[in-house]
């Protein structure tokens, strides 16, 4: 197994979070709050997220992460909520670069989420962890998450783990 870490911001925690246990050839999601290196007191809500590259590339996982949060809308939350890709390594920062330019072309309006190193993680309370997969009738998961899973689904059916989104539907 050829395991790698990549760290995502742009959403709430709990959103961010079911997104990715959702993919196929992810590992593990920690969801918390991160820094960069370059403001280490700015914490946002984040996931860190370990897999296996030989299953999914860094390039999916950005893709996949531009279309399931606002990646091209500042708001007023944007502090809370920074669309970010947070990497552990100079490599890995200049492909994550080239992958938000590549990547560009499919949004009608600019990226405004931006590489940063990783710096600090702070997890969330544990109340919190694997929210939606605990909870997937719970309005908030309704209405927020589960249309980022049909996104999922439908543009990036190849990634899913269809087997796991689809247990949590027989669940509600």
């Amino acid at each position: 197994m050829n395991t790698s870490k990549i760290a995502l911001g742009g959403g709430c925690h709990w959103c961010t979070e079911a997104v990715f246990q959702s993919l196929r050839g992810v590992l593990a999601v920690d969801q918390g709050f991160v820094s960069p290196k370059e403001d280490n007191d700015a914490f946002s809500e984040a996931v860190v997220v370990t897999y296996d590259q030989s299953l999914i590339s860094i390039k999916d996982l950005i893709a996949v992460h531009l279309h399931t949060h606002q990646s091209t809308s500042e708001h007023s939350f944007r502090n809370k909520y920074r669309s970010a890709v947070y990497v552990y390594s100079e490599e890995d920062f200049n492909r994550a670069t080239q992958i938000l330019r590549d990547l560009e072309s499919d949004f009608e309006q600019g990226l405004i989420t931006k590489v940063h190193y990783f710096n600090q993680f702070k997890p969330s309370e544990e109340q919190f962890h694997n929210y939606y997969y605990s909870n997937p009738q719970k309005p908030f998961c309704e209405t927020y998450i589960s249309p980022k899973l049909k996104t999922i689904l439908t543009k990036f059916g190849k990634l899913a783990n269809q087997e796991k989104i689809n247990e949590s539907r027989e669940a509600i």
